[in-house]
């Protein structure tokens, strides 16, 4: 072959060691993109492993302060809450929601007390706390929006009173980003920021979590699907987004995360705000099982997290955040 047929541009040069791999690489992941999402419980030094997440365990709180020091020793910045409540304080309002001596208010007073330095995420919506299982109230066979709206700005605000630093609605009623937005700084929480769960779609990858905190065994025909996003739209997620921005949402929230990778890129480049995506069950148990059984190497999960930064998401749930972390360190 005579040189002037081959090319003067040859990609594999800038693969040829690790060094160079490494000096050339576009997108990294940090510790500080995690965020560590974890589940408690009532009780006493209880470790209960959670079935359909390997790996993933319910603490009670005393346990979940621990895995809270261990996050700052991971330097994870961020964890976040979410409980298991026993059935039989649940009802068809979900009042427990803003009580505020409730399983969530005790975990974060006990968190933000052993460890002031850790930012603390709340989610806010009612279906831990309902016996139907929904994100908000059903009247008749209907989530009603409005009446909604109002117990959660009353579950923002019992977060906020007990030292959540990231209030982070999950619900997807409308309008619910303003009316927090009022209600904490109504209440002296200017300073308590708001992660919204903009474009949080009606998906089957949610099956293990609902397990996890013991919801959604009752949610009839449509789901969630009145409240939360097809999966069909992308257009719909943009101006989910933009709604709450201009209410107030300090960050905002793709919800799976890579199924819509393509909603992570579009938000992080029409808004430019602080753009997150949550890794959910779903997916975590799809990457888990397989690592475990043998089908693939655990470099998947890093390769899976990747994904998410090069869509331009500025960081990430998961339940990997500790093994990531760790991998980081030695690295």
């Amino acid at each position: 072959m005579s040189l002037g047929s081959f090319p003067s541009t040859r990609l594999r040069r800038l693969r040829q060691s690790d060094s160079i791999r490494r000096l050339v690489q576009e997108h990294h992941l940090h510790v500080s993109d995690l965020i560590w999402p974890l589940f408690v419980i009532e009780g006493d030094n209880i470790i209960q492993p959670i079935e359909s997440m390997a790996g993933v365990n319910r603490y009670s709180i005393d346990q979940l302060v621990l895995q809270a020091k261990q996050a700052v020793a991971l330097k994870i910045p961020a964890i976040a809450i979410f409980p298991k409540i026993d059935a039989e304080l649940k009802d068809g309002s979900g009042k427990l929601a803003y009580d505020e001596d409730n399983l969530v208010c005790r975990a974060v007073r006990a968190v933000k007390a052993a460890c002031p330095e850790l930012s603390v995420i709340c989610d806010v919506a009612l279906d831990p706390f309902t016996d139907h299982g929904h994100d908000g109230l059903l009247v008749g066979d209907k989530i009603v929006n409005d009446e909604t709206v109002a117990i959660l700005c009353k579950q923002a605000v019992a977060q906020a009173n007990a030292g959540c630093d990231i209030i982070a609605p999950s619900d997807m009623m409308d309008g619910r980003i303003g009316a927090i937005r009022a209600a904490l700084d109504e209440n002296g929480y200017q300073d308590v920021m708001i992660l919204s769960y903009a474009a949080k779609y009606a998906s089957a990858f949610y099956g293990p979590f609902r397990d996890a905190v013991g919801a959604g065994k009752k949610l009839g025909g449509d789901g969630k699907k009145t409240y939360q996003m097809s999966p069909a739209n992308s257009d719909e997620a943009l101006s989910e987004i933009a709604m709450d921005i201009q209410e107030g949402a300090d960050m905002v929230m793709v919800k799976p995360g890579m199924p819509y990778l393509d909603v992570v890129r579009r938000a992080k480049e029409a808004f430019g705000v602080p753009t997150f995506a949550y890794q959910v069950s779903g997916e975590y148990a799809m990457l888990r099982n397989g690592v475990d059984g043998g089908l693939f190497h655990e470099d998947a999960i890093f390769e899976s997290l990747l994904a998410f930064k090069r869509a331009g998401a500025d960081g990430v749930l998961t339940y990997f955040a500790p093994l990531i972390a760790s991998q980081l360190a030695e690295r």
